[in-house]
């Protein structure tokens, strides 16, 4: 089994999420999306969908705590 993500720079990540490339830079300075440096910034499939799912605006149910 191939458990080897798919790696995308930083430029792949901007056209994906129709940005600036600087905007992606920002993202990755602020920590908002994880990105690991190997010669350039590169950017897991992973991540990707973690920084897309944290900057949904669809509210996910919150757990309910027993009184």
């Amino acid at each position: 089994m191939n458990d080897i993500e798919k790696l995308f720079t930083i430029t792949e990540i901007a056209k994906i999420l129709r940005v600036h490339t600087r905007t992606v830079n920002r993202y990755i300075e602020s920590g908002r999306l994880k990105a690991s440096k190997l010669g350039t910034w590169r950017i897991r499939q992973s991540d990707l969908n973690a920084f897309l799912d944290e900057s949904s605006n669809i509210t996910k149910p919150k757990p309910k705590t027993k009184k």
